[in-house]
């Protein structure tokens, strides 16, 4: 399970079927500085995201 208190890049290593998630919420900076150490929850609140709903997709899409 994702939870927003995990590395943004940590989830993308583990979870690689998640970096279209993070590209449908605008989050396609994926190599980019930042999201080597923000936590999920930094990353949403610097982008503005809804932080719930981007969990849920998040999750979603680690379920199969």
């Amino acid at each position: 399970m994702i939870t927003k208190d995990m590395g943004i890049i940590e989830i993308v290593q583990k979870y690689p079927q998640t970096a279209q998630v993070f590209a449908k919420y605008g989050m396609g900076c994926l190599g980019c500085i930042a999201a080597r150490y923000e936590t999920l929850e930094q990353g949403a609140m610097a982008h503005g995201i809804n932080l719930d709903a981007m969990l849920k997709d998040l999750n979603e899409a680690i379920k199969g």
